[in-house]
């Protein structure tokens, strides 16, 4: 079992915040010698590319299957050529990479110690269509300095919308434990939980709808345990502040191909554009992968997989653990669509436009950013053509809406924020329709999967999965990875990966004491 102990053990640092949580794994051995296990890692997202990597360092011989033909899941690239005649690369768009993300920044330093792929964005702004305009560039980054800063220097908190808010009830956001959070909060929605607080209708959708909406639902169908958790790691909980960092060419060159060739020199067995249609226990011990009509013997199996992957894989697997998980698995559900637009134009944008920028107010559109100012084949591509690529994010999207409308109101969305566009032509464009990001709604944590199963040799990692620890997105992906990778690790008795997090509550005696005035 992980266990968290004092950030003065003898760990690497891996952060600026003296406050952060170092998850020591259990006791064992180094490595293995001549038992070496068989495992199956079916899905080559960031999740599984972080068990087979903490797996593989300990020597067991894992195969990594990935439906696609590209690693990363909602990370990869693909080639595209362009109206123009050049090649592109197409991906479902922008990720930040927080300084909290200590576990997936530490599956990157295996191919880069670094981290010499990943650029800082200078700030993190937020514009709403009433004019009103928001930056993190000069918010402190340490506790409560953090939030106490923003709401100075944000134009949506006024003296008279700071008398009207209800401090009581926003008691909760100073001391957020995990996993007690979803005890607390999960049966009330993100919507509802700000209304109760007060907070200004233009901080409302500003700042916390923003953040919300990168969980790809809408705030009244979103858990307000996620919301506070959220709030926990990037505010109240952490002194790395709201900044982040991108990497410098698209994923794939960036990220993946990197990390391929360390995972392979590892022995790890990649197979690509392979689906696996259900995993079935054998009598004699393990599991058999079937996929694309081929049986593979292991001893054990990561399911890292997304929501719907996963379920097709156990409603065809019905050995698998027991009927009341099967069960719990065929209830997870999905966020609504999401819509990425990326648009080559004739021209550039203004030069002093972000890099990134979240909106509000602007119809479907949730941020913008400009891809040639960071990423080096969007740049490289600017450069030679006088122009700009500009990639356009709308979440959470109605299912019914019409696709082609969408996509000419995101484009005319782009036009009102940044004016200039309006001129431009369009050289090429592409539209990525997607619907696989795991949906965290109102009530649902108690069918989430966790890492273990009650099968020692069968575990779970991705997004979607619970962790019990201050983690979301691309880091809850990562965490639960290196997790499954520890949990199999330890069931043979080798010690597992090292893990980082943010505190796990409140990180001032102070704050918690305020918590405890909380309704």
């Amino acid at each position: 079992m992980t266990t968290a102990t004092s950030t003065r053990s003898r760990a690497p640092r891996r952060g600026r915040d003296r406050q952060a949580e170092v998850l020591h794994p259990a006791a064992g051995r180094e490595r293995f010698t001549h038992d070496c296990p068989q495992v199956a890692v079916v899905g080559g997202g960031i999740a599984g590319l972080a068990a087979a990597t903490g797996l593989a360092e300990r020597g067991a011989h894992v195969t990594v299957y990935e439906r696609e033909n590209t690693l990363g899941g909602r990370l990869a690239g693909w080639q595209t050529t362009l109206a123009d005649g050049s090649s592109a690369t197409m991906s479902r768009g922008f990720h930040a990479f927080f300084r909290q993300y200590y576990n997936l920044r530490g599956l990157l330093r295996r191919a880069d110690s670094a981290l010499g792929m990943l650029t800082a964005l200078p700030d993190y702004p937020l514009k709403h269509s009433g004019g009103m305009y928001d930056s993190f560039a000069k918010v402190p980054r340490t506790p409560p300095w953090s939030a106490v800063g923003f709401a100075a220097l944000s134009p949506t908190f006024g003296w008279r919308d700071m008398a009207r808010m209800d401090p009581r009830a926003a008691l909760p956001l100073l001391d957020v434990r995990v996993p007690d959070v979803y005890q607390q909060l999960d049966s009330t929605s993100a919507h509802d939980f700000l209304a109760g607080i007060r907070f200004p209708e233009a901080a409302h959708h500003l700042a916390f709808e923003v953040f919300s909406r990168s969980f790809f639902a809408d705030p009244r169908q979103l858990s307000a345990a996620e919301l506070v958790l959220m709030f926990h790691i990037y505010f109240l909980g952490s002194s790395e502040g709201l900044l982040f960092d991108v990497p410098d060419e698209p994923f794939s060159q960036a990220l993946w191909e990197p990390l391929t060739t360390y995972l392979e020199g590892h022995g790890v067995k990649m197979r690509l554009g392979t689906s696996v249609d259900a995993v079935e226990t054998d009598p004699a011990g393990g599991y058999r992968i079937m996929s694309d009509g081929a049986v593979d013997h292991v001893d054990a199996t990561v399911l890292a997989l997304d929501t719907a992957g996963l379920r097709s894989i156990v409603a065809s697997s019905p050995q698998l653990v027991d009927g009341p998980w099967r069960d719990r698995i065929s209830r997870l559900r999905t966020a609504p669509p999401f819509l990425v637009s990326r648009l080559w134009l004739d021209r550039p944008v203004r030069a002093e436009r972000s890099g990134f920028l979240g909106t509000s107010g602007y119809a479907s559109l949730d941020n913008v950013s400009v891809l040639d100012r960071w990423e080096g084949e969007a740049g490289r591509w600017a450069a030679r053509t006088g122009g700009s690529v500009v990639e356009l994010h709308a979440y959470a999207v109605d299912p019914a809406a019409d696709r082609m409308a969408e996509q000419e109101r995101l484009v005319a969305q782009l036009h009102r924020v940044y004016p200039e566009t309006r001129d431009a032509r369009i050289v090429d464009v592409r539209h990525e329709w997607r619907e696989d990001c795991p949906l965290f709604p109102v009530g649902g944590y108690e069918d989430r999967p966790a890492v273990r199963t009650g099968d020692p040799t069968l575990v779970m990692a991705g997004d979607l999965v619970r962790t019990d620890l201050p983690v979301a997105l691309m880091e809850r992906a990562a965490t639960s990875g290196f997790l499954a990778a520890n949990a199999l690790l330890e069931h043979w008795g080798v010690r597992g990966q090292v893990l980082w997090t943010v505190p796990r509550s409140g990180r001032s005696r102070l704050m918690r004491l305020l918590a405890g005035l909380a309704p």
